[in-house]
């Protein structure tokens, strides 16, 4: 049974940095794309980076150049670093994973708010 755990959430200022720390349990976690999402209010879900076991990475257009996601696996433990923050980045942030046979993320934490005041 997989389970995501985030942390690190919180109020900061526009240009201040967060991050975000997502544990993996319950399985192996090196066979697993790991993924952040985030859902503003009123907006659709959206994915905003993913790493895959061997550490290739996607970052959305918006967030390219700010945020750098990362993966331990010794802690099996993924890391979304999130610099510049901008008002447009307040959302709740949800870790997720998927193995790496799948196109579907099917495992997924319950979110952090991340918040950014101008």
């Amino acid at each position: 049974q997989v389970e995501v755990a985030e942390s690190g959430g919180g109020l900061v200022q526009a240009g201040d940095s967060l991050r975000l720390s997502c544990v993996f349990f319950g399985q192996t976690f090196s066979l697993y794309v790991m993924g952040w999402f985030r859902q503003a209010p009123g907006e659709e879900r959206e994915l905003v980076a993913q790493i895959t076991p061997g550490g290739s990475t996607y970052e959305a257009d918006s967030v390219k150049g700010r945020f750098t996601l990362s993966r331990d696996h010794a802690k099996n433990t993924v890391y979304l670093q999130m610099n510049s923050l901008k008002p447009e980045d307040t959302a709740i942030y949800y870790c997720a994973a998927k193995h790496r046979s799948t196109s579907i993320y099917e495992h997924w934490g319950q979110g952090t708010q991340v918040t950014v005041s101008s």
